[in-house]
């Protein structure tokens, strides 16, 4: 998935958008699908964004409740959604963040779009409710190959317990190792490995975003990935700080003594945590 919020999407011009699906799908030709994230303020502008990545190899168009919503209601961000899914050239992904905004839909309204033939995907961060579960399940009979992933990396054992197909996580350029071993352990029952798991995966979390504050969200990822050899820059569009405290948490991994082995889950450098990581469900 191309432009999400990890990587900046909301925040790029639609041309560079545009070049960086380009650029994605003549790398990879056709060994990914190539999902990207369309996101705007009204349905004209998405489909726009829709049509634009769909020429340059996308497949899939996520889309989020809009950044600013006047005359905010379930319904009208329903109808928001089915009009673009209606329409799109391709089929359609959504972003459910649930109490995150301050407008969301119920899960009555939910269910009603989830019946959409072309939406295929949703990547949910709201709270885990067993109801929620429910219906997905009762979608999924009714939509074969209509897929439900958990987006909360801070919580991933639930919804993989009870219904959900995977993860889709923005972190995963450097969490996917211990979170597909979490997500296996969890499928497979050992719910306290996987919790260890779980505890485990939110400490590295937490030490690359600068703590629980999450002070250095986006400015302690790039440095992580500057210092593993994958970006040239930690400059963004968000301007995060970048604190001494996590600079040092990062370094410590990176070319530190590493008292807690977390390099080895970075690089994938044989930890036995890996055997869990023949699961076929990719998180990332």
């Amino acid at each position: 998935m191309l432009g999400g919020t990890c990587g900046e999407g909301p925040w790029m011009t639609l041309d560079d958008l545009v070049e960086l699906t380009n650029v994605t799908k003549a790398e990879s030709g056709d060994r990914l699908c190539i999902a990207v994230q369309v996101s705007d303020n009204s349905v004209r502008r998405v489909l726009e964004r829709i049509h634009k990545v769909a020429d340059n190899g996308a497949e899939i168009a996520v889309v989020s409740p809009p950044f600013l919503m006047m005359n905010a209601s379930p319904e009208r961000l329903s109808s928001f959604y089915r009009n673009i899914i209606q329409i799109s050239p391709i089929p359609v992904g959504i972003y459910d963040r649930g109490s995150v905004v301050s407008y969301s839909m119920n899960d009555e309204t939910l269910e009603e779009l989830l019946a959409e033939p072309n939406l295929v995907l949703v990547k949910d961060i709201s709270k885990f409710h067993p109801d929620r579960a429910a219906m997905i399940r009762r979608i999924r009979a009714r939509k074969p190959g209509f897929k439900i992933f958990c987006g909360d990396e801070f919580g991933c054992i639930a919804p993989i317990q009870h219904a959900y197909n995977g993860l889709l996580l923005g972190r995963a350029v450097f969490n996917a190792t211990i979170a597909r071993a979490t997500m296996a352990l969890a499928k497979s029952g050992d719910l306290e490995g996987a919790q260890a798991l779980q505890i485990r995966m939110n400490q590295l979390m937490y030490r690359i975003y600068g703590g629980e504050k999450i002070s250095c969200w986006l400015s302690g990822l790039k440095y992580l990935m500057v210092k593993m050899g994958i970006f040239a820059t930690t400059q963004g569009h968000l301007e995060y700080p970048l604190t001494n405290d996590c600079r040092e948490a990062i370094d410590e991994i990176i070319v530190g003594p590493d008292e807690s082995g977390y390099r080895a889950d970075l690089f994938g450098m044989g930890n036995p945590r890996n055997s869990a990581d023949n699961e076929s469900n990719a998180a990332g």
